[in-house]
């Protein structure tokens, strides 16, 4: 069979309700993996909250970050590694403003870079909710470019804020806000998202865009399904991204959909 790069999202694809791999999805992973496909994560996570799926999947390809911001591999050196970075000016800028629009924690990520600043402890989930000293943000202790920023903002201030981020620093950076039940503004460098870092994996890999498979269900794989080859939605992704899919799962991420996809669609026996 030809080979296949299979670029595989995190939440809502690969990992169930529970941000857990089961093992099904483990075990067709690895058989994809020893049928000499390629299987590479992209995934809007950082990396420290990625490289332990990554680890059980037994994986040693590179792994794509940040929304395509950070094309790294986990545990050794890459000749081929990447970091896309903004003026850490647009983080000083927020923290001043932050009063003025309500905002409750803003985090500034890097591969080796993790600061936040928040008034009170904010229940996300990404981001502990006490931090430690060498964890907090500020003028000081922010002395790299950041990739990702991370703005939990209360909901009624969400669309006010994006928009003085767009008007004041649109020609450096995206905001994009998440998906799901949180008020939460992502900004990345401009023009930066997971179809990139699959572009560079194919490149890298020497692989065409029609032997490219990925897997997601939201607004940030919108530019990743449109590229690949074949771009599947999962069943309980956005109806948006199901009407740029090329196929969409049977099942949802709670019941192996990716799992049970790609194990038919590879001839992966069991």
């Amino acid at each position: 069979m030809t080979q296949k790069l299979i670029a595989i999202d995190l939440d809502g694809t690969t990992l169930n309700n529970q941000s857990q791999l089961s093992p099904k999805t483990i075990q067709t992973l690895k058989r994809a993996t020893q049928a000499g496909h390629i299987v590479s994560i992209v995934t809007g996570r950082p990396n420290r909250l990625s490289q332990q799926f990554y680890d059980q999947l037994a994986l040693k390809t590179p792994m794509i970050n940040f929304n395509g911001s950070l094309g790294h591999v986990p545990h050794k050196h890459w000749s081929k590694e990447y970091q896309y970075t903004f003026n850490r000016d647009i983080v000083f800028d927020l923290l001043q403003h932050q009063r003025d629009f309500d905002v409750e924690l803003i985090a500034a990520e890097g591969k080796h870079l993790f600061l936040a600043h928040q008034d009170k402890p904010v229940e996300l989930g990404f981001f502990p909710v006490q931090l430690k000293a060498n964890e907090l943000l500020s003028q000081q202790s922010l002395t790299q470019n950041p990739t990702s920023m991370t703005i939990a903002v209360k909901r009624p201030q969400q669309k006010r804020l994006q928009a003085y981020i767009e008007d004041k620093f649109g020609d450096q950076v995206d905001v994009s806000p998440w998906g799901g039940p949180n008020s939460v503004l992502e900004i990345c460098a401009k023009g930066i998202q997971k179809a990139v870092g699959v572009e560079r994996l194919a490149h890298y890999y020497g692989i065409s865009r029609d032997n490219i498979i990925a897997f997601g269900d939201e607004h940030n794989d919108d530019e990743m399904i449109t590229y690949a080859g074949v771009g599947v939605a999962m069943k309980n992704a956005t109806d948006h991204l199901k009407s740029l899919a090329d196929d969409v799962t049977p099942l949802t991420n709670e019941e192996d959909g990716l799992a049970d996809y790609l194990g038919r669609a590879l001839k992966l026996a069991e």
